[in-house]
């Protein structure tokens, strides 16, 4: 007997580790879905997409999706065939994230300009596009091995290079790899990072160094 093909909708993802929850369109129990159940798909699956699939028992005895599709979404083999609404979404996200980057990597990029045209200082000039690559390639190497099931990178140790300069680097890779885009707390401390770096530029160009020297201030005194 051939088996049953269901549907639902995609309501829970967790990208970074690689699964999530379906609901089926009979209004049934939640159904589990890992990476490895999606069959030649050409992108991540995503909150909110239509999923066909199948069950099967795991070894613990509980329901899971198998055989599963994107619906709508065509195979890889088909890739070159996609419609051309596809591709413009495809261009349109990456003129986004462009702008986006520029915006986010200008007051950094003058002020490290600045810095090096009045004292000499090179040093923020190199670190940035440096640490990006690195941060992004450590990105890269993480959610390969949060495909394969193997030990991940410490988040601690990208939040780290993020802090030296990576963190342009770091949005551009959760972004396009969409990796640690929607954890949360680790948001959270990414944003920090970034308005930091920012906030540090801002005054270091508009305001005299008003905003640093008042940190130190208040910090001897601590």
């Amino acid at each position: 007997m051939k088996p049953t093909l269901h549907k639902g909708q995609l309501i829970r993802w967790k990208d970074d580790r690689g699964f999530g929850f379906i609901q089926p369109h009979d209004g049934s129990q939640e159904v589990f879905l890992h990476i490895t159940a999606l069959k030649d798909v050409n992108r991540r699956p995503q909150v909110g997409d239509f999923i066909c699939y199948q069950l099967t028992a795991s070894k613990d005895g509980k329901v899971r999706a198998c055989n599963a599709s994107i619906e709508e979404v065509k195979s890889k083999s088909l890739s070159s065939t996609a419609p051309k609404k596809s591709i413009s979404r495809t261009v349109d996200k990456s003129l986004s994230l462009a702008l986006n980057t520029l915006l986010l990597s200008l007051l950094p990029g003058l002020g490290s300009i600045h810095l090096a045209l009045t004292s000499g200082n090179l040093i923020p000039l190199i670190l940035y596009p440096v640490m990006s690559f690195i941060t992004f390639r450590l990105y890269a190497d993480d959610k390969s091995r949060a495909q394969q099931g193997r030990w991940r990178r410490q988040e601690n140790t990208l939040h780290l290079c993020e802090f030296m300069g990576g963190w342009l680097g770091a949005f551009v890779a959760q972004q396009r790899l969409r990796h640690k885009s929607s954890k949360v707390s680790y948001q959270v401390v990414f944003w920090v990072i970034a308005i930091l770096h920012i906030v540090f530029w801002l005054d270091w160009l508009f305001f005299g160094r008003a905003l640093i020297n008042l940190f130190f201030a208040i910090a001897s005194r601590g």
